[in-house]
């Protein structure tokens, strides 16, 4: 079944799932189009500005992992303090605030204005953890920071399904995701020219705070809301649909009807939960590389003073170029497979552990040489980046156009709330077993080399496993072959709240417990 080519589509929302229709009097209908039609130079300055603001939003954690022993000694404190930093100061924020937001930014069709107001919340509280002179000003910064950050992923790729034909969306959002790869060439460069001039690591904050302001106007002044663009699986979910309702609903009821929909859309997908638990374990181990990786590397070649810097360009080259070929890769063979970023993401994460503990044990692969041991690990970060990094523009971009129109950004919200929850944990756990090691000790470079030769490789086999097995789900997403039934439904809800309840449980058990030690 075939959507028209040249008239827009209606959807109402104020049923289980989204409804195609051509009935334009409901007010609470929206518009949909089966492709966009926004003119080359203003996908390509909206794509510049979504860019910009995104690489700048993840700058603040660039600086935490490249002069994590400058913050530790300059704001007195503990491993346990930094890992509570890097990991659930922000993540919880994120968590509880990335959903009302995201259902704000749909529900009255103003993503262009929820990502301005981010991202001058975000600049400034990035200026005030610049500021910060002990442990708890830093905390409250980064709490703010994360209240600032929480829309910004989910928004900007919505934004950008909305921009371009589906099929050029992967290479749209793989151009965003560049960023981070960015971000880290930045920071190598930025923490080399530091150290030998003497500058302060906060200064970093403090300016980008300023830069991201700027660019936050410029992304509300230029940056247009585009039309929602039909998902892949809409013309097949029609069949889900009952009758429209006869009556116009006030604007509450109908914002609490968008949510259970969005849920229960969610809920009855086979393969969404299996994804966002596979991406959350792949993006565990990212998240301690990123943090923890700089330093121990630092502290292993200590001699080498040009080490971070040219950590920073590999990271930045072979990252971004990777990170632009599996968008590319996934648009060439768009019509052939929709399935391309979950082999990427699989196979490469796995391949990619192998090199990632080869990186961690680059000095003993060289016999203790340490300039033999740095070139071992210059070859093999390189092909770890070059085959675990295909993955994030293109997965990312399968999932918002899997998602039901009106509620896409919502929905992404609750895919990032997932994998936040999960990877926060992953610096809170290194923070505390390093607890009683002082920093820079041998003891303490060997312990973060156990830490990360355990749970990036696990990080990557278990997503690596968990998308293999969500490609046959995938498939039956695609095809509008949801979950039906209450028995189905009773049970995938029990799994749910129990599955909700663990993670809860995990997130306070560990974000107390990095309190009282902090105490």
């Amino acid at each position: 079944m075939e959507a028209p080519k040249d008239e827009d589509i209606r959807v109402s929302t104020d049923e289980k799932y989204p409804r195609a229709s051509h009935d334009t009097n409901d007010e609470n209908n929206i518009s949909l189009i089966t492709r966009p039609k926004v003119p080359i130079w203003r996908i390509t300055i909206s794509l510049v500005l979504l860019f910009l603001n995104y690489f700048l939003a993840q700058y603040d954690k660039f600086v935490l992992s490249y002069f994590q022993d400058e913050v530790i000694s300059s704001l007195r404190l503990s491993s346990t303090s930094y890992g509570l930093l890097s990991g659930y100061a922000t993540g919880i924020v994120y968590a509880l605030l990335a959903l009302p937001t995201a259902f704000v930014a749909d529900y009255t069709s103003a993503r262009v204005w929820v990502l301005t107001v981010a991202a001058i919340w975000w600049s400034l509280c990035a200026i005030f953890q610049g500021l910060s002179h002990n442990f708890w000003q830093i905390l409250l910064a980064r709490i703010g920071m994360g209240v600032g950050q929480a829309p910004v992923e989910a928004l900007s790729v919505s934004l950008i399904s909305d921009l371009m034909g589906k099929e050029y969306v992967f290479f749209g959002a793989s151009v965003l995701y560049v960023g981070v790869y960015i971000g880290e060439a930045v920071s190598g460069q930025i923490a080399v020219a530091f150290a030998r001039t003497g500058t302060p690591w906060n200064t970093a904050l403090i300016a980008i705070g300023i830069v991201g302001i700027v660019v936050a106007l410029f992304v509300r002044l230029v940056v247009r809301e585009p039309k929602r663009q039909i998902s892949l699986v809409i013309a097949n979910s029609l069949d889900h649909q009952g009758p429209a309702s006869a009556t116009i609903p006030s604007r509450l009821v109908v914002a609490r009807k968008d949510i259970l929909s969005t849920f229960r859309y969610l809920a009855r997908m086979r393969s969404f939960w299996l994804l966002a638990l596979s991406a959350a374990f792949r993006q565990l181990g990212g998240n301690v590389f990123g943090y923890y990786m700089p330093s121990y590397l630092s502290n292993l070649f200590s001699s080498e003073t040009s080490l971070l810097s040219r950590y920073g360009i590999i990271v930045g080259v072979v990252g971004s170029v990777t990170v632009l070929t599996g968008g590319l890769l996934t648009s060439i063979f768009w019509n052939r497979t929709k399935l391309l970023p979950l082999y990427l993401t699989a196979i490469g994460g796995m391949i990619s552990s192998v090199f990632v503990l080869l990186m961690l044990f680059s000095r003993n692969v060289a016999g203790g040489n340490e300039a033999q041991g740095v070139k071992v690990l210059y070859g093999t970060m390189s092909i770890a980046y070059l085959t675990a990094e295909l993955w994030l523009g293109a997965i990312n971009s399968l999932i918002a156009l899997l998602l039901p129109p009106r509620t896409k950004t919502f929905g992404l919200a609750v895919w990032s709330l997932v994998q936040v929850l999960i990877y926060s944990s992953g610096p809170e756990i290194i923070g505390l077993s390093l607890r009683t090691t002082e920093p820079s000790s041998s003891a303490y470079i060997e312990k973060t080399r156990i830490a990360l030769a355990v749970i990036i490789p696990i990080g990557y086999w278990f997503a690596g496993i968990g998308f293999l097995l969500a490609v046959p789900l995938v498939k039956m997403d695609l095809a509008g072959r949801f979950m039906e039934g209450k028995l189905s439904w009773s049970r995938r809800k029990g799994g749910f709240v129990a599955g909700g309840c663990v993670l809860v449980a995990l997130v306070v058990s560990l974000f107390i417990v990095s309190i009282y030690y902090k105490a």
